[in-house]
C-alpha cells in the first residue's frame, strides 16, 4: 500500500485546512442538537443537508492514514464492532453482490443481519442495512445524532493530522446501528483495500476474498500480488478464509497469509464450487457444491457467470460461518431467491431496454460485457459511459469493443472526478471507430440521444447499457425512475410496468 504523504498531490493540505470545514460543519450542526427526529420520513432537504455535511469530509476515494481514528471512535462508543460475529469481504470485484447473497442466506437461516456496504447507488442510507432493509432516513439521522459528539472528540484529536474521514464516520455509524438493533451477525464490506481500511477494526470470524485484479493501483500497489497483500490483511488469526478462485500469484499471497496467522483456507474449486449454470428468465439456475453435497435447482435472480461464481463463494462463506455444517437445500434456495443487487446488470426500463451496470474497472467490465452478450441481443447496442479519471480507461473501453455499436460518453453531475466527456470520447475513438462515438455533457441528454439511436431498429431490438461508474448508474436510476433500493427488502431485476422512455423524454416525431 502507498504510504501516506501529506505533501503528495491531492493530499497536500495542512492539518488546519483539513480540519476547518469539518469543525465548521459540526458547529453549524450543533444548532439543531435539541431537535428530535420524528418517527417519520425526514424531509428531502434535511436529509440532503446531512448527507452533504458528511460527504464534505475527507472523501472515500482517498485513504486516510491508518485505522487509529476509527479505533478511537469505537472505543468511545463502547466497542459496537464487537456486538456480533463478523463476515468481512475484500476483493477487487464482486464484494457487494457476494455480501448481498451472504446476507440473504443468513436471513433464510433465521438470523438477524446487519450489512455494511459501499459505495451506495442512490442514497447513503443503503450503506447500513438491517435484516436486508436499508435503515430509514430518520434512523440514519438519529444514529448520526448519537455518534456525533464522539466523532467531534476524535476530530479534535487530529490523529495523523486529519479529522475523521467520511468513510470512517459512516463505518462507525454502521457499527452503532448494528449494536443498537441488535443483530446476530454483521456482514462487512471493505471500502478500499483491506489492511488499512476503516472496517478492519473488526476481527472477522470469516474473511471472504472475492476475485482480485488491478484497480486503485496508485493506492494499493502496481501488481495483483501487491494488491492481494493489502486485501489479505482482513484474514486474522484463527479465522476461516473463504477464497474465490484467483490467479496463481494472488493465491500464493493469500495462502501465505493464512499460514502466517493460522487461518484455515476454504477454497473455491476444492471445498465449494459452481458445478453448472443455465441461463433462465430473470436470472439463472445453478447447481452448487455445498458442505452437504450438491444442491440442485438454485434460482439466482442475477445475470452473468460472474454472479454464479459469486453465489458459490457466498454459500461457502455461510457454510464456513456455520462451522461447515450442511444447510438445508430449501434454506439455500429461498435465500438466493431473495437476493437483490441494484445497479448490477439491472434492467430498469423497456422499449427500449435499459440495463445499468456499475462495472468500473477492466476486470468488472469484461464480466459485464460477457453477460450482455449472453443475456441480451441488442442491435444496435448503445453504451452510455462515464469513467473516473483514475481508472484504466483504455482497458475498460476495450472490454466493450465487441458489444457496443454506438458509444455516448458523458459524466455524472455529482462528482468532479469523472473524465470530461470530450476527453473520454477521444479515448473511445481509439478503441471504436470514430463514427461510432459521440459525447454529451449532461446525462439526461445522453440518455435521450441513446434512446434515439436504440429506436433506430424498427423491430425493437435496440438496447442501452449505462456503465463505467457506480455514480453514473445511481444518477441514471434516479432519472429513469427505477425503484428506490431503500423502499423494500427485495427488488426485481426488471420493471415491466414502467413507462416507455418516450414517455419520459418526449416523442421527437
Amino acid at each position: 500500500m502507498t504510504d501516506f504523504d501529506p505533501e503528495a498531490p491531492g493530499l497536500g493540505l495542512s492539518s488546519d485546512e483539513i480540519l476547518a470545514p469539518q469543525l465548521a460543519l459540526s458547529a453549524a450542526d450543533s444548532e439543531n442538537d435539541d431537535v428530535e427526529v420524528p418517527d417519520q420520513e425526514v424531509p428531502d432537504a434535511d436529509h440532503a443537508a446531512l448527507t452533504a455535511a458528511l460527504t464534505a469530509r475527507w472523501p472515500e476515494h482517498r485513504i486516510g492514514p491508518g485505522t487509529a481514528r476509527v479505533r478511537a471512535l469505537v472505543e468511545l462508543l463502547g466497542d459496537p464492532h464487537r456486538c456480533a460475529p463478523v463476515i468481512q469481504l475484500a476483493g477487487t470485484n464482486g464484494k457487494g453482490s457476494t455480501a448481498a447473497m451472504i446476507d440473504a442466506l443468513l436471513r433464510s437461516r433465521g438470523l438477524r443481519t446487519g450489512r455494511f456496504a459501499s459505495p451506495h447507488v442512490s442514497d447513503v442510507t443503503e450503506r447500513i442495512s438491517i435484516d436486508g432493509v436499508p435503515i430509514s432516513r430518520a434512523r440514519f439521522a438519529e444514529v448520526w445524532r448519537d455518534v456525533k459528539p464522539y466523532v467531534e472528540m476524535v476530530d479534535e484529536m487530529a490523529i495523523d493530522g486529519i479529522a475523521m474521514t467520511f468513510f470512517e464516520v459512516i463505518t462507525g455509524m454502521a457499527f452503532a446501528a448494528f449494536a443498537d438493533a441488535p443483530v446476530d451477525v454483521m456482514v462487512i464490506e471493505v471500502g478500499l483495500g483491506g489492511t488499512h481500511d476503516a472496517t478492519n477494526v473488526v476481527d472477522a470470524d470469516v474473511a471472504v476474498i472475492t476475485p482480485i485484479d488491478l484497480d486503485h493501483t496508485h493506492l494499493l500497489g502496481s501488481t495483483a500480488a501487491e494488491i492481494a497483500g493489502e486485501k489479505a490483511g482482513i484474514i486474522k488469526p484463527g479465522a476461516t478464509a473463504v477464497l474465490a478462485g484467483q490467479s496463481r500469484e494472488v493465491a500464493e499471497v493469500l495462502l501465505a497469509r493464512c499460514a502466517e496467522v493460522g487461518a484455515m483456507p476454504y477454497r473455491e474449486g476444492v471445498d465449494f464450487a459452481l458445478l453448472d449454470r443455465t441461463v433462465a428468465v430473470g436470472g439463472q439456475v445453478l447447481r452448487l457444491q455445498a458442505a452437504g453435497g450438491p444442491v440442485e435447482d438454485v434460482m439466482v435472480p442475477l445475470h452473468g457467470a460472474h454472479q454464479a461464481r459469486n453465489a458459490a463463494v457466498a454459500l461457502g462463506a455461510v457454510s464456513a460461518f456455520g462451522g461447515m455444517a450442511a444447510l438445508d437445500d430449501e434454506v439455500i434456495r429461498q435465500g438466493f431467491a431473495d437476493v437483490s443487487v441494484p445497479g448490477r446488470m439491472e434492467v430498469v426500463r423497456r422499449t427500449p431496454t435499459v440495463v445499468l451496470d456499475g462495472a468500473h474497472n477492466p476486470h468488472g467490465a469484461r464480466a459485464a460485457a460477457q453477460t450482455v452478450a449472453e443475456v441480451f441481443s441488442f442491435r444496435p447496442a448503445v453504451g452510455v459511459i462515464a469513467v473516473m479519471g483514475d481508472k484504466d480507461v483504455s482497458a475498460l473501453l476495450q472490454a466493450w469493443s465487441e458489444i457496443f455499436d454506438q458509444v455516448i460518453c458523458t459524466r455524472p453531475a455529482s462528482t468532479d472526478r469523472a473524465m470530461a466527456p470530450a476527453a473520454l470520447a477521444e479515448r473511445a475513438a481509439e478503441v471504436f471507430d470514430r463514427s461510432r462515438v459521440a459525447w454529451v455533457d449532461r446525462l439526461d441528454d445522453a440518455l435521450e440521444r441513446a434512446v434515439e439511436l436504440a429506436d433506430a431498429d424498427e423491430e425493437g431490438n435496440g438496447g442501452i447499457v449505462v456503465t463505467g461508474s457506480i455514480i453514473l448508474v445511481g444518477e441514471a436510476r434516479n432519472l429513469l425512475g427505477a425503484p428506490d433500493p431503500t423502499d423494500a427488502p427485495a427488488l426485481g431485476l426488471a420493471a415491466p410496468e414502467a413507462p416507455d422512455l418516450d414517455d419520459l423524454f418526449g416523442d421527437e416525431d
